[in-house]
């Protein structure tokens, strides 16, 4: 993906090691001002509670989609013991990465780190669910209720339009907007952490 440009020559630290992963959060983003399209799209999401249907541009496609999401659902079986479950995230991550322009493995690189795959995860700053997302972006588009943030394609949308809200203020450099999403921009642990999950999810 074109976003990577430049990360050859950083180092990544953590190719092997999962356990530090889950301590790594989000918590530390930094509130801003919004750009038009960037509120728009996050006002979106809190009021839109469908689960998405993922659409294909024909067969090829809708069978790749189906042959990734019976792979995915078989790792994600122990962190989702539930069938229905899975196959609403799965969808729903989907759905999200391409509506954002994102690669679907990054997204998953990212809940990976961000909650291993945890629904209501909370940290101990109060971000919120799969992609850790902070309350302040619940109360700048929305009414304030970080609650929001728990329903699954919310969140997942909300990360989704963050991180490419970052990846556009970065000029594509992926290593740059992974730590701005963490709230290390320039250090290299978070992204490394991230870019070592993907890894597994291409």
């Amino acid at each position: 993906m074109s976003a990577a440009t430049g990360l050859g020559r950083r180092s990544l630290l953590a190719l092997a090691v999962y356990a530090p992963l889950a301590q790594v959060r989000a918590g530390a983003q930094l509130e801003e001002p919004l750009a038009d399209a960037v509120r728009t799209a996050l006002s979106a999401a809190v009021h839109n509670s469908a689960p998405p249907v993922p659409e294909f541009a024909d067969a090829a496609a809708r069978l790749r989609y189906q042959s990734w999401s019976a792979a995915a659902d078989k790792r994600l079986a122990s962190p989702m013991p539930q069938p229905s479950v899975r196959e609403e995230f799965l969808a729903t991550v989907w759905y999200e990465a391409k509506r954002a322009g994102l690669d679907v493995a990054l997204v998953l690189g990212v809940v990976q780190v961000e909650s291993a795959f945890r629904k209501f995860a909370v940290s101990r700053v109060g971000a919120r669910g799969f992609m850790q997302v902070m309350p302040f972006w619940a109360r700048l588009i929305g009414d304030g209720d970080p609650g929001v943030l728990f329903h699954t394609q919310t969140n997942l949308r909300f990360g989704c339009v963050i991180l490419r809200h970052y990846l556009e203020r970065e000029s594509g450099d992926l290593f740059m907007a992974l730590g701005r999403y963490n709230g290390s921009r320039g250090q290299p642990q978070y992204p490394d952490a991230v870019l070592a999950a993907r890894s597994g999810w291409d």
